[in-house]
């Protein structure tokens, strides 16, 4: 009995420690999802207008709406939908592709001079976030399991509420007086646009402009 004991002592620990590490990387990931996924780019934005540089812009724009995608996974998030998991994937995905996908603007942007800070920054950023955000993938292919789970199963999971502690903390400061239903109302209808716009630019525009942005 006492070999009993300890051995689910043992098994607790071990997962009350895998608990904890998960939660550490999480709330890590939603930290530089912060600085490399919003101040970052939004700060490159500003400064390549103010330079008149059109090849980063128009990526940066490009880079912005598919990158829309974060925001309304955490609305879903704060509302515990299971599909906040697939949309968050799907996001991580989308960006770096975005980002190294158009060719005109890639070149365009390999063609100004290397000594420019701006470009420095850019080039430094897009390496960064895309390695974050396959990084990033990487963690939150495990826990897919959460997406087929119901929404009480979801909150009561250990493993999978730590994804939901973030968005929860975001709501409480932003939306103290919205409901979680009623955000999650709005993230389900940025999603449906999302989608909508995401397949009429596969279906029709992917396939006349190529790799070209233009």
């Amino acid at each position: 009995m006492l070999g009993l004991g300890l051995s689910l002592a043992f098994i607790s620990l071990e997962m009350f420690m895998d608990e904890m590490l998960l939660r550490s990387l999480v709330w890590t990931d939603y930290r530089l999802a912060v600085i490399f996924t919003m101040l970052i780019p939004l700060g490159l934005l500003v400064w390549a207008a103010v330079k008149r540089s059109g090849a980063m812009v128009h990526l940066l724009i490009i880079y912005w709406r598919v990158a829309s995608l974060l925001a309304i996974t955490v609305y879903l998030m704060i509302a515990a939908m299971p599909i906040s998991f697939v949309s968050g994937l799907c996001a991580r995905i989308l960006i770096p592709i975005s980002l190294w996908f158009w060719v005109d603007l890639n070149e365009e942007i390999e063609d100004l001079p290397s000594s420019r800070p701006l470009k420095l920054c850019f080039i430094a950023w897009r390496w960064a976030v895309t390695i974050y955000t396959i990084g990033g993938a990487v963690l939150l292919i495990p826990n897919l399991r959460c997406a087929v789970l119901a929404k009480a199963q979801l909150i009561a999971d250990p493993f999978c509420n730590i994804w939901l502690e973030a968005p929860w903390a975001y709501k409480r400061i932003f939306h103290a007086n919205s409901t979680e239903g009623f955000l999650g109302v709005l993230g389900i209808l940025g999603l449906m646009i999302y989608v909508l716009y995401f397949s009429s630019f596969v279906l029709f525009k992917l396939g006349k402009q190529g790799r070209s942005a233009v």
